[in-house]
């Protein structure tokens, strides 16, 4: 197969695990006999300061001419200390999901025996848990209509029945594929727009009689995803919601640096870590790659190159089972490894398979 991936690696930490994941992809296109191109564009603060916009006309450009997105992460603390920054670093990664119209955000949320310890919650309440997380992406509050002066804002928190529909669709959609089971979280007891998205789950519930729908206000979800994580097989909600909920899902696998995504919708998919651009680590050879490296699994499975995928996976196990791991989930006692140490390590796995 031929691939054209665009590579964003954005800031922060973003350049260290892009050179890793853009790896292993060479190492899988090699060894399976793929052709990989790369166009590497800019975002995030990179762009503010070469260009004056986050997402400038030519990255997206980039993206919509590529077959798939490679992204790492974008922010600095520049803007985030600044509250009257006008530009920002993550309006760069609003505008990319906006303008290819990427509304649904699939974040598979997992655990590794291996790693059952370095979760702040008790292994027996973790360990088997495996559920996604599907947020919209492109609608509420982060894109409704927003003010502020220097005594009063508001963000509108605007939802319309198409958009609401389609992002239940892959709810059902994925639940169908799993084990049949569909988790709809919202506020619809204090939010219309909640209200709402539960009139539609509930009026689609009949067209897939094969799946068993639970609906959750946003509180007890994020208190039953704690409490009892193996409950769930997918969850859809809205982009707010989604946004916090999903962060949450690391204090179940242990690490924000083992949670890849995707991002999918009317054009273009976006593959890319959960976490953020941890600009202090910036340089230091500390970051985890494996969040980056999962995501161009996920990117192999989105163009049903399973083997390829599965391979990675395999790779990443193999990985944490030789603790081969960077300093935030490594064994007490454990050998030090960097972020181009873990890399490359599972780059010579892959190839001497």
């Amino acid at each position: 197969m031929k691939l054209k991936i665009a590579v964003l690696s954005g800031d922060g930490i973003g350049p260290e695990i892009m050179t890793q994941g853009v790896a292993v992809m060479d190492a899988i296109a090699e060894k399976f006999g793929h052709e990989v191109t790369y166009v590497e564009a800019i975002c995030g603060a990179k762009a503010i300061e070469e260009v004056g916009d986050p997402f400038p006309e030519e990255t997206f450009q980039a993206c919509k001419d590529a077959d798939a997105v490679l992204f790492a992460a974008v922010g600095d603390p520049k803007y985030d200390n600044d509250p009257t920054a006008k530009v920002r670093p993550e309006q760069g990664l609003l505008a990319m999901r906006k303008r290819l119209g990427l509304f649904a955000n699939i974040r598979p949320v997992q655990t590794f025996k291996c790693l059952l310890h370095k979760s702040p919650l008790r292994a027996e309440l973790v360990e088997g848990a495996d559920f996604i997380c599907i947020r919209e992406l492109t609608g509420g509050m982060y894109f409704g209509e927003k003010y502020q002066d220097n005594d009063k804002a508001y963000d509108t928190n605007y939802y319309t029945r198409p958009e609401v529909e389609r992002i239940l669709k892959v709810g059902f959609d994925y639940a169908r594929k799993r084990h049949h089971h569909l988790t709809v979280v919202d506020k619809a007891n204090i939010l219309a727009s909640s209200r709402l998205w539960r009139q539609i789950a509930k009026e689609m519930e009949p067209s897939y009689p094969d799946v068993k729908v639970d609906y959750m206000f946003v509180d007890n979800a994020a208190m039953r995803m704690i409490a009892e994580p193996t409950f769930f097989d997918v969850m859809v909600t809205e982009n707010t919601f989604g946004d916090i909920l999903t962060d949450e899902g690391s204090c179940i696998s242990g690490s924000m640096g083992l949670l890849p995504s995707a991002s999918t919708g009317e054009s273009t998919p976006v593959f890319e870590p959960v976490h953020g651009s941890w600009p202090q680590a910036a340089g230091m050879n500390l970051a985890n790659p494996l969040a980056q490296i999962l995501s161009v699994a996920m990117m192999l499975e989105h163009f049903s190159l399973n083997d390829e995928a599965a391979l990675v996976r395999k790779a990443v196990d193999a990985s944490l089972d030789a603790n081969v791991r960077t300093p935030e989930i490594q064994v007490e006692g454990g050998a030090a490894y960097g972020t181009r140490e873990v890399g490359q390590w599972i780059v010579d796995w892959i190839k001497n398979q």
